[in-house]
């Protein structure tokens, strides 16, 4: 099946599954590497770094791997690992290796890292390059190894991205000038068909009497218009676009690790769970947060259900990661002129599976 299409087939499915921003990252316990043979040195090496590649999606860091728990684990990496897979393929070889969860996520509590649960925000990346003097979109189409490149690079983070496919739909929402100028409100609604929560706009191009190039990018959002600007090799700066995005992405949801040690109880009122059956998926999306102990039904009027959880996070990272789950949107009260976020009154409004 044609590249092109197997993309907006996976768009579809996503826009129709669920209104919320947030999207389940998969695999973030293994990674990919290219070996030069299968023997067991190179095999152990490998592992070896796709173990780091794991601590980098998980914890939303780069480097800062020097604790001895982690150097203790690099010894041992077969006690971590769960599988591995090689893959020959155009004359190279690639090895997958899957570690097991658990023992990752101790090593990097052991480790005192930030954890970073697998759901997260989908951000749309709008890029206009201009070539010879012809601006065109960046598309799977128009420039496939500068799209593939940011998702390559997207994926190393564990961070779900998407390059608008610029088809006809796209193409009548959005102008390569709005792009090119920031012109926010158009591409942001325009994002909406990806549900996007972060949108930004960049645009790639050379200076005059100018070898390098230069990448001015902002979110949509951003409150001020100035944006980031990288300046030097095509390639290297959209990497680092990326890595800069996804770094700060991190740093806002992450949970602190500092608050794993003490175990929290947190009450949260949860509306519109009309059947026995909603109850009980809500309830194993509650247990299913990486931070969240147990989840007991303590009392219910309706279609109210009132939660008590146990969690090793503190309550503001615990209201992080609900905000970020599918099935669960914040309660806006009807009678407040401004909604105010209380963590001391944790109340979502089902919305489904």
């Amino acid at each position: 099946m044609d590249t092109m299409v197997i993309r907006l087939i996976f768009i579809l499915l996503f826009c129709c599954s669920m209104s919320a921003p947030a999207v389940e990252v998969q695999k973030l316990y293994e990674a990919t590497l290219s070996v030069s043979d299968k023997s067991r040195a190179t095999r152990a090496e490998a592992s070896q770094q796709a173990l780091l590649k794991v601590l980098q999606k998980l914890t939303g860091k780069a480097d800062d791997f020097s604790h001895p728990s982690i150097q203790a684990a690099m010894r041992r990496i077969s006690d971590y690992m769960l599988r591995y897979e090689y893959v020959d393929r155009n004359g190279e070889t690639k090895i997958t290796v899957e570690f097991e969860s658990g023992k990752v996520e101790e090593m990097v509590t052991a480790a005192g890292l930030p954890l970073w649960g697998n759901r997260r925000p989908m951000v749309a990346i709008w890029l206009v390059i201009e070539d010879n003097l012809r601006r065109e979109f960046v598309t799977q189409e128009s420039y496939p190894q500068l799209e593939r490149l940011i998702y390559d690079t997207a994926d190393e983070w564990g961070v779900p991205v998407v390059v608008p496919l610029m088809d006809l739909t796209d193409r009548s929402n959005v102008s390569i000038a709005e792009v090119w100028g920031n012109f926010s409100q158009p591409v942001e609604q325009a994002s909406l068909r990806y549900e996007a929560e972060r949108v930004i706009t960049a645009r790639l191009f050379q200076p005059p009497f100018s070898n390098s190039w230069q990448l001015d990018w902002r979110y949509t959002d951003a409150e001020f218009f100035q944006p980031e600007q990288l300046v030097g090799d095509k390639q290297q700066v959209i990497i680092d676009m990326v890595n800069h995005l996804s770094s700060a992405l991190a740093r806002k949801y992450v949970i602190d690790p500092t608050q794993n040690d003490t175990m929290h109880t947190s009450t949260v009122v949860v509306e519109r769970l009309a059947t026995f059956s909603d109850v009980e998926l809500a309830k194993r999306r509650l247990m299913s947060m990486s931070t969240v102990v147990d989840v007991d039904v303590i009392y219910r009027a309706g279609d109210t259900i009132k939660f008590v959880i146990t969690h090793s996070s503190s309550v503001s990272d615990l209201r992080k990661t609900i905000n970020l789950e599918q099935s669960f949107d914040e309660y806006q009260d009807p009678r407040a002129y401004y909604q105010v976020s209380d963590n001391n009154n944790l109340k979502y409004v089902w919305v489904g599976q």
